[in-house]
């Protein structure tokens, strides 16, 4: 197939593309233009030679038109993505966000109807208000940031409701792994162990995340795409499992056979109704319909991080709270 992948330099979408390469498919990555000309995660990528790269910005709806272009599949994870930074500046987060899935799914659209994989976020639920989530749950944005979100993919369902458009939205629980941004909770702690620190600090501890490693994500967004099946739906993308923050940063301590205290940092805790208490995934639409389920614990998987960020210490400022 011939493949779009926007936000391609980033974390999981640099994985995505680096899959659909070794899976045969040609791909067209859309990165955000620097005056660097840096591809990110791409950079020094081993499949950098078979990859066609565009710099540009994804809110610039006349180069997304080009970019789509004679794609079959455009996968749609331009975004950005910190909570935090959310509260600073909530408007870059409609303009990137909600007018650059706009500019997508446009694009598609005019192009002659290109199928879809638009990434949505488990942020959209907010607190469950019952447990396993699964895609009937009440929407309830309690961030900027997942306020944005919830706009896409309503926009994004819209244009299959409209105009016939081959969307789905697929809606990830907490992924983490190699190349994840220093804003999240596992680089967080692993960086602050790695640099020697006895005291980790850390948001609120009492929050429970689904926790799925990037490489079943990454499984779940190409299964999705494959299957016709998925055309028009919301897809949860989770292991069915939970684990507080304070408990995950004690795992990550035993894993590195480390000795820490764990301490909440005021500046770090979200806006009490803004925190997300509680997420736990029913994946079993997407498993009904694709046979996808995610294969890596929780404990492999953060071994896998921690190795990797061993090799690469300094990559994080420890020292900084990231927004």
């Amino acid at each position: 197939m011939k493949t779009l992948v926007t936000g391609a330099a980033g974390f999981i979408a640099s994985h995505l593309t680096e899959k659909l390469v070794g899976q045969g498919h040609s791909v067209r990555a859309f990165v955000r233009y620097n005056s660097r000309n840096s591809w990110g995660w791409l950079e020094e990528s081993p499949c950098r030679d078979h990859i066609e790269i565009i710099s540009g910005d994804i809110r610039d709806l006349d180069l997304v038109k080009e970019a789509v272009k004679g794609c079959d599949i455009v996968f749609h994870l331009a975004a950005l993505i910190g909570i935090p930074y959310s509260y600073v500046s909530p408007l870059a987060y409609i303009r990137t966000n909600v007018e650059g899935t706009y500019n997508v799914l446009q694009a598609a659209r005019e192009s002659g109807g290109c199928r879809i994989i638009h990434t949505s976020t488990s942020e959209v639920y907010g607190t469950a208000q019952y447990v396993p989530i699964d895609e009937k749950h009440p929407v309830n944005p309690q961030s900027p940031y997942a306020a944005t979100k919830a706009s896409a993919d309503s926009l994004a369902m819209s244009y299959f409701r409209s105009f016939g458009l081959p969307v789905t939205v697929v809606r990830p629980f907490n992924t983490y792994g190699p190349r994840q941004s220093a804003r999240a909770v596992i680089p967080t702690v692993i960086s602050q162990i790695l640099d020697g620190k006895k005291t980790i600090r850390l948001g609120n501890l009492s929050p429970t995340r689904d926790l799925t490693y990037v490489d079943d994500t990454v499984s779940g967004f190409i299964a999705a795409a494959l299957s016709d099946r998925t055309v028009g739906k919301v897809l949860n993308l989770g292991t069915g499992t939970e684990v507080s923050v304070g408990d995950l940063a004690a795992l990550i301590a035993r894993i590195m056979e480390r000795e820490v205290v764990i301490e909440e940092d005021t500046q770090r805790v979200r806006p009490s109704a803004s925190e997300v208490e509680r997420l736990l995934s029913d994946p079993g639409i997407m498993r009904d319909l694709t046979r996808w389920e995610a294969k890596t614990g929780l404990e492999e998987g953060l071994k896998k991080t921690i190795q990797w960020m061993s090799g690469r210490k300094g990559l994080f400022k420890s020292d900084l709270y990231n927004v």
